[in-house]
């Protein structure tokens, strides 16, 4: 039974079936691990995108009530600690992210007036038909 197994190992080796076989199941097994690879990255990229904006929305409620600040400096303030977090904890994220991820959460929070779109603004100037 061994010399039957051998006999056919040494077959498929010196025949190049052994060859032919990988090759074929490369070809076939190639692409679906590159599919498996890009959806894993993608999901690792959505994953931390959402990080960088909820440390965003932290750090930018964070600076919400303080006082003396200006905006261009609590923009500052808010890019500097999302960015210090992620690169403490081992994450390469580019400024221009961090930075967009803090103005949106800008615009989300209370440091950014809202205008109701159903009121019309106030000008003190009376049109007449």
């Amino acid at each position: 039974m061994m010399k039957l197994i051998t006999d056919i190992g040494n077959w498929l080796v010196q025949s190049g079936a052994l060859v032919t076989l990988a090759v074929f199941a490369w070809k076939y097994l190639k692409p679906v691990m590159v599919e498996k690879q890009k959806h894993a990255k993608t999901v690792q990229e959505k994953e931390l995108l959402g990080l960088v904006n909820s440390l965003a929305d932290n750090a930018v409620n964070s600076l919400v009530n303080a006082q003396g600040v200006t905006g261009p400096d609590k923009f500052k303030e808010a890019t500097k600690i999302v960015g210090g977090t992620l690169a403490d904890k081992g994450f390469d994220v580019h400024r221009e992210t961090v930075e967009h991820a803090v103005q949106a959460a800008y615009e989300k929070s209370d440091l950014t007036p809202t205008v109701d779109p159903d009121k019309a603004p106030q000008t003190g100037v009376v049109v007449h038909d």
